[in-house]
């Protein structure tokens, strides 16, 4: 496996490890294409997760870095999607076992 590979699967573990970029994850999961303004007034709606535009904007740095959310951007608003590709990558790495 290439180092290239192993140093993004690493920056997927690194990005899941965060609940609150979970919540960013399940919230573009749930409804793709938010800006940042619809993403924190979900966060603090739905899961009650008061954090500021700033703090949800470098969670979202990480998640992009990762592979996870990739952004669009249209005018002066930048929308951003949930990506599984990354995901897909590490259960190709682990396959499920055979049962004998």
């Amino acid at each position: 496996m290439s180092c290239c590979l192993l140093s993004g699967v690493a920056d997927v573990f690194h990005a899941l490890d965060d609940p609150t970029r979970r919540a960013i994850l399940d919230e573009l999961a749930d409804r793709d294409g938010q800006t940042l303004f619809e993403i924190c007034g979900r966060l603090t709606t739905k899961r009650g997760l008061s954090l500021t535009r700033q703090a949800i904007s470098q969670h979202l740095g990480v998640l992009e870095a990762a592979g996870l959310v990739h952004t669009e951007k249209r005018g002066r608003a930048k929308f951003h999607y949930f990506d599984p590709a990354p995901l897909a990558e590490i259960t190709k790495r682990w396959p499920p076992t055979r049962k004998a």
